[in-house]
């Protein structure tokens, strides 16, 4: 369906839904299919993105309005995905910029943002070593913070993924929307959506949030589960393959537990070995996507009660920027 005729056929026909109404960076981002993958589940191809993954519609955001006020140089933080789009996009801007990623990021990520003209920064100690040094060096003078953590143009831009679907099942959305959660960019950029076409009278009713992470990192489905409205003092970190919804104490975790309780949603953890199994099985059927972007997958197709009526799964990532899990 195609509920605005006559709009560009990118995020940019929700323009009267930002706070940005133009984009002269665009590469044509958004309007990412949503196939079928069962009778009640459907997917929407987010790793079809310009940078092939869903941080496309943040980094957008982020690039315009750092164009607009032109600083010195940008500076971002991010376990890959994020860097290698705000780099892409700053390229297309004309703005220097650096990343600063953890050791260990994948080497294809790196590649990217290296490839996009970006500086990049590897940092010891894990995602939250390297948030806090991009901070320290977006605290000199000219620089661009682009967070896709704390910036709010950010979710402004992950929120068209639901208007997306909105004008896609005809003026409708699914009963839950799985969304792998890290630092949740997409959940509360959904919530915010969701939120708005309820109040635009768009929609009667709101879906389930069914927000997933890794069993190997979970504090927010720790506290969701031990019914508490933040973190708790102290949770387990382990490796995991999901290494972008790694994130050991997510700064926004409040507003995210508070979203999915709002939305009668809840959490999901998947194993490992359920992620490498849902890689497999989405690659059989001709979907290559990433170790964190099959983590829905692996979530919904186990089933259960939280799985139930029409579900979207978000592949938010191509499996060319990590290859198979072994």
């Amino acid at each position: 369906m195609n509920a605005l005729p006559g709009r560009i056929d990118s995020l940019w026909r929700y323009k009267d839904f930002l706070p940005l109404d133009s984009s002269a960076i665009s590469l044509g981002e958004g309007r990412t299919p949503l196939v079928p993958l069962t009778d009640t589940v459907s997917a929407k191809l987010d790793y079809l993105m310009p940078t092939l993954s869903f941080k496309d519609r943040g980094a957008v955001m982020l690039a315009e309005l750092a164009r607009r006020l032109g600083p010195d140089r940008v500076v971002a933080d991010s376990t890959g995905n994020a860097g290698t789009s705000v780099a892409a996009y700053c390229a297309r801007a004309g703005l220097p910029c650096t990343v600063y990623v953890p050791e260990g990021t994948s080497a294809k990520k790196t590649e990217q943002i290296r490839a996009h003209g970006a500086r990049l920064v590897a940092v010891p100690g894990g995602r939250e070593a390297t948030a806090l040094a991009a901070r320290a060096a977006a605290d000199e003078p000219g620089v661009f913070y682009a967070s896709h953590v704390f910036n709010p143009y950010f979710l402004h831009g992950t929120k068209t993924y639901v208007y997306e679907l909105w004008e896609d099942l005809g003026g409708r959305l699914p009963d839950a929307l799985a969304v792998p959660v890290g630092n949740g960019t997409l959940l509360l950029g959904a919530a915010l959506a969701v939120a708005e076409l309820h109040a635009l009278g768009l929609i009667e009713t709101r879906p389930r949030l069914l927000a997933v992470q890794a069993e190997a990192v979970s504090p927010l489905a720790a506290a969701f589960h031990a019914g508490a409205d933040d973190l708790l003092p102290a949770t387990s970190a382990a490796p995991t393959l999901a290494e972008g919804i790694a994130i050991p104490r997510p700064p926004r975790a409040r507003q995210i537990l508070a979203a999915v309780r709002a939305s009668g949603g809840t959490f999901l953890t998947v194993p490992e070995d359920g992620i490498r199994e849902a890689q497999r099985d989405l690659a059989a059927r001709g979907f290559y996507v990433e170790t964190t972007g099959v983590a829905c997958w692996a979530a919904v197709r186990e089933g259960g009660e939280a799985v139930r009526g029409s579900v979207v799964v978000p592949l938010c990532g191509a499996g060319l920027k990590t290859g198979m899990a072994g």
